[in-house]
């Protein structure tokens, strides 16, 4: 029986850490999308945030989940000057 109650201790552990990355990847996702609308103004913006979020997410290390790399004012830019492209 403890190997049972164990296990299901476990499950829910891991099931607390994923739901905890997941909560960060959508605040990454929500920073990354201010930042993009901040550059297509012509505003400035930082990815100070972005890579914050990202940092604490590389440290969850889900075995599973590839780390997210940190991501640069350059890239963003580039970003927008591909959409703009595109239409």
């Amino acid at each position: 029986m403890s190997v049972h109650k164990d296990l299901i201790k476990h499950a829910a552990n891991q099931n607390k850490t994923y739901q905890a990355f997941q909560a960060l990847d959508q605040q990454r996702e929500h920073y990354i999308e201010e930042a993009i609308e901040l550059c297509k103004q012509g505003m400035p913006f930082s990815t100070d945030k972005i890579n914050e979020v990202t940092n604490k997410m590389n440290k969850i290390n889900l075995r599973f989940v590839p780390t997210r790399i940190n991501v640069t004012v350059e890239m963003l830019e580039d970003y927008v000057k591909s959409l703009t492209k595109q239409q």
